[in-house]
């Protein structure tokens, strides 16, 4: 996967957070619970990334998830109806993510956590399917994985050694 590191302090990032759970750890004088947010940030126009932070309080951990998310982030390409250059599985864990390339006015057609990836990266049209685990941090990061993984035509013309023409046809 390629992951380029972005300075994020030059981007205004938007987050949204997907999921708040509540975690328990059994020590010896009982339960003690802590809650994990799974947070999505991402400025709308090919940036976006995905952390989780884990706290005593939820505010805190929501603070912890951003920052990690922060330092995760990853450019994204996108073509010129502002969809995905091509079709593409992703798959993180037991998660896979179908993401299809579609055309204009199509719109954003996806499951919640995948949605909330995809809006953030600033995808307006694309139609995506999620198959295998419905666990929401899998998919969040199965998601992110398969927008990792795209290239653009100029890119595969690069490493093939050929012209664009020759590979889009």
């Amino acid at each position: 996967m390629k992951r380029t590191i972005i300075d994020a302090s030059q981007l205004e990032l938007n987050d949204r957070v997907v999921a708040i759970k509540r975690v328990s750890k059994t020590v010896k004088g009982g339960r003690t619970m802590r809650f994990s947010a799974l947070v999505v940030v991402g400025d709308g126009n090919g940036h976006v990334g995905a952390g989780l932070g884990k706290a005593g309080e939820v505010p805190e951990a929501i603070r912890k998830g951003r920052e990690a998310a922060t330092k995760n982030l990853v450019e994204i390409p996108m073509d010129e109806n502002n969809s995905v250059p091509h079709d593409f599985i992703g798959k993180f864990g037991s998660a896979t993510v179908l993401l299809k390339k579609a055309p204009e006015g199509t719109g954003i057609i996806a499951g919640g956590p995948a949605r909330n990836v995809l809006e953030l990266a600033g995808i307006k049209n694309i139609r995506t399917k999620s198959l295998g685990s419905n666990n929401k941090t899998n998919v969040v990061l199965a998601t992110l994985e398969g927008l990792c993984q795209m290239k653009t035509p100029e890119e595969v013309a690069r490493l093939r050694g050929k012209s664009v023409e020759e590979i889009v046809g």
